[in-house]
C-alpha cells in the first residue's frame, strides 16, 4: 500500500475471487460459471450493437428493464440494473446501512458481504449457522438493520423456503431484508412474489449462473418503488452508464430466448443429480445444495488435499480455509463430461489412498 492510503482502506480484507491459472488447460469447475455460451440471440444481438459502441448506452436501461419486469411479473419502476449482482449488493450496503443500521448476514455465507460492509465503513454482524450449515432464523430475532441472506446459501447450497423469508420480512418491518438469489434458477423458490407485498425486501439476481453471462456483468434488484429509488440514486450519482450497450443488448437476446435457459437448467440439475450419486458412492458427505454447485467431503480427505491432488490432476475446484468448511470442497456443475472427469480423478485419488 502507499503512504497515502486512508486508515479505513488499510484494514479492508478484500474478496478473494476463484482462482484463473493460466500454465495448463483445466476442467474449470470453480468458479460456478455455467458450462453453456451465452444463446445464440444474445450473441446475435452483442454483435449488433458493437456497431454502436462510439456512443453511451442507454443509462434508464429501458428496453432491457422493461423486458426483465416482464419475465419476473413486476413493473419496470420495482427493477435496478447492475454491473453484475455485486454492484446491487454494494450499493444496497451503501444505500440501508450506517453506523447505527449494520449489516446482518450468516457467519459462512458468500465472501463479499464483509468486505462490502468493511469497505463502506458498516458494522456487520455474523450470524452462526447451524452445525448442519441450515440458517435458524431466531438467531435474527434481535437484528437491527439490513439483514442479508443468500438464498440458496453459498458455499452450502441449502435453502430457505419463501415462506420462512415472510417470516423475516414480518418480524424485521423496520428494516431492509435482501435476499441474494443468484443460484435460484437451479431449484430454489423466489421471493419476488412477495415485492407487492413487503417494502422493506430487496431481491437480488443475476445473469452471471443459468444465463450464462458471466464475462458480460449483469445483475438486478427488484424491490418496492421507493427502495429502487434509493439505489437508483446511488447509480447515478456513481455511474449511470453502468451497463454497457453490448451486456445491454446481449440481456435482451437472453431474455428472448427462455427456451434456451430453461433447457440448460435441466442438464445442470440432471448433472447434478446424477454426480450428487455417484459421489454418495464413493464415500463423500454432501449437503443438499439447490445451486449449480456440490458442497462435499470425504472422511478419508482432507478438502485441501483433495483440492491440491484434482488440482495436479487438471480439474480445479473451490475450497475455502474457514475452519467450520475446510474439509469441504465446492464443485462446479459443469457438463457432462466435466463431470465425468472430475469423478474419473476422484476415484484415482481415493485408489492411490488405499
Amino acid at each position: 500500500m502507499s503512504r497515502f492510503q486512508g486508515k479505513r482502506l488499510a484494514r479492508l480484507v478484500p474478496y478473494t475471487p476463484g482462482e484463473q491459472p493460466k500454465d495448463m488447460k483445466y476442467v474449470k469447475l470453480n468458479t460456478n460459471e455455467s458450462p453453456f455460451a451465452p444463446s445464440e440471440k444474445a450473441r446475435k444481438k452483442a454483435i449488433e450493437a458493437a456497431a454502436l459502441l462510439q456512443l453511451y448506452p442507454d443509462p434508464d436501461c429501458t428496453a432491457l428493464c422493461e423486458a426483465f419486469a416482464k419475465s419476473v411479473g413486476v413493473s419496470p419502476k420495482n427493477v435496478i440494473p447492475g454491473n453484475g449482482s455485486d454492484e446491487i449488493l454494494n450499493f444496497a450496503f451503501q444505500a440501508f446501512c450506517d453506523e447505527d443500521l449494520p449489516a446482518n448476514f450468516p457467519d459462512i455465507s458468500y465472501g463479499f458481504y464483509p468486505v462490502f460492509a468493511q469497505l463502506n465503513g458498516i458494522p456487520y454482524r455474523e450470524i452462526h449457522l447451524r452445525e448442519d450449515f441450515s440458517i435458524a432464523l431466531e438467531d435474527y430475532k434481535t437484528a437491527v438493520g439490513m439483514i442479508v441472506i443468500a438464498n440458496p446459501n453459498a458455499p452450502t447450497g441449502l435453502t430457505l423456503s419463501r415462506a420462512e423469508v415472510e417470516e423475516l420480512l414480518k418480524a424485521h418491518p423496520n428494516s431492509v431484508v435482501l435476499i441474494d438469489e443468484a443460484y435460484v434458477d437451479f431449484g430454489a423458490e423466489t421471493c419476488i412474489p412477495l415485492i407487492e407485498q413487503y417494502e422493506n425486501l430487496l431481491v437480488v439476481q443475476t445473469f452471471s449462473k443459468s444465463r450464462s453471462m458471466a464475462g458480460a456483468r449483469l445483475g438486478f434488484g427488484i424491490g418496492s418503488e421507493s427502495l429502487i429509488a434509493d439505489l437508483n440514486t446511488i447509480r447515478y450519482s456513481t455511474n449511470p452508464y453502468n451497463i454497457n450497450r453490448m451486456t445491454m443488448a446481449a440481456g435482451l437476446g437472453v431474455l428472448a430466448d427462455e427456451a434456451y435457459t430453461r433447457e440448460n437448467l435441466k442438464t445442470v440439475m440432471k448433472n447434478r443429480e446424477e454426480t450428487v450419486n455417484e459421489l454418495k458412492a464413493l464415500g463423500f458427505t454432501l449437503t443438499d445444495s439447490k445451486a449449480d454447485f456440490i458442497f462435499a467431503k470425504h472422511p478419508d480427505l482432507s478438502g485441501e488435499a483433495l483440492y491440491q491432488g484434482l488440482k495436479s490432476r487438471g480439474v480445479l475446484v473451490r475450497h475455502f480455509k474457514k475452519p467450520r468448511i475446510s474439509d469441504y470442497v465446492r464443485i462446479t456443475v459443469g457438463s457432462k463430461a466435466e463431470m465425468t472427469a472430475l469423478l474419473t480423478q476422484i476415484r484415482a485419488i481415493l485408489e492411490e489412498l488405499k
